[in-house]
């Protein structure tokens, strides 16, 4: 079983080399987003070496941040998104202290959400606070598996970064017909090779199986394809801007919250 300890090696090079990468390249983006990504890892390693408490504390404050980004670009209320904050907030802790418990905190949740609507009596957006609630439940929800999963989703992270980034590139080098009407800036042929490129990263650290495949090479592009609908929907280009050249959080980790939720159901 992988350890948060063995992956530290991989973790800590895979910053040095990027950090070479983009001084190479001289671009500011690319310079803004490593110094982003120096930041941040260091604090989710943290995290979860700690073990399932640090899991819950990180997927909560994941939570509460994505609930804002997906709430702002849906344009729900106050109240709606305060309950849908509450509501995975509930299911993350359910998966931490009573893993028994997570299914029926899931529809507690969904109940709440339903209610808000129904008691502001909203004829004219209640349909649309009412989808778009139970949408942010299901699609966020998933951060709760960060607790079972512990390590397991770090490497699921590496591995759908790599694929994400190799896609990007490739795509664009080697073009070709595109993946889907929701995303028209990426191709199969980036799909592919990005697919390729994180089973890879999952063969060098010993956690390639057939779950973790599918997981990365169908979730990783599906969760990318999900938020690209609602932002498209919504006319957005980022989630969020406070992330340094990298948009929002919900940016960031859109691909893994699918191949989590991949994970979990084929395991």
């Amino acid at each position: 079983m992988t350890s948060v300890a063995s992956l530290a090696p991989f973790l800590g090079g895979a910053l040095a080399f990027g950090g070479l990468a983009v001084a190479v390249s001289r671009r500011r983006e690319l310079i803004v987003r490593w110094c982003a990504w120096a930041v941040g890892v260091p604090v989710v390693t943290a995290a979860f070496w700690w073990g399932r408490p640090g899991a819950a504390a990180l997927a909560v404050v994941a939570g509460i941040v994505a609930v804002l980004e997906y709430g702002a670009l849906v344009r729900l209320g106050r109240a709606d998104r305060v309950v849908l904050a509450g509501a995975v907030t509930g299911v993350v802790l359910a998966a931490w202290l009573a893993p028994g418990q997570t299914l029926r905190v899931v529809a507690v949740g969904a109940l709440a959400l339903a209610a808000v609507p129904l008691l502001a009596g909203d004829a004219d957006h209640g349909l649309h606070r009412l989808g778009a609630g139970l949408l942010g439940l299901a699609w966020l929800g998933v951060l709760a598996a960060l607790v079972p999963l512990g390590a397991s989703a770090l490497v699921l992270f590496l591995a759908v970064s790599v694929a994400d980034i190799t896609a990007y590139f490739a795509g664009r080098r080697l073009g070709g017909p595109r993946l889907s009407p929701l995303s028209p800036a990426k191709r199969w042929s980036g799909t592919v090779a990005g697919a390729a490129a994180g089973l890879g990263v999952l063969a060098v650290l010993s956690a390639l199986t057939w779950p973790t495949a599918l997981a990365v090479a169908v979730g990783g592009p599906a969760g990318d394809l999900v938020e690209s609908m609602v932002k498209r929907g919504v006319r957005a280009k980022d989630a969020g801007r406070w992330l340094p050249g990298s948009g929002g959080l919900l940016d960031r980790i859109d691909s893994l919250l699918v191949a989590m939720a991949v994970l979990l159901v084929l395991r």
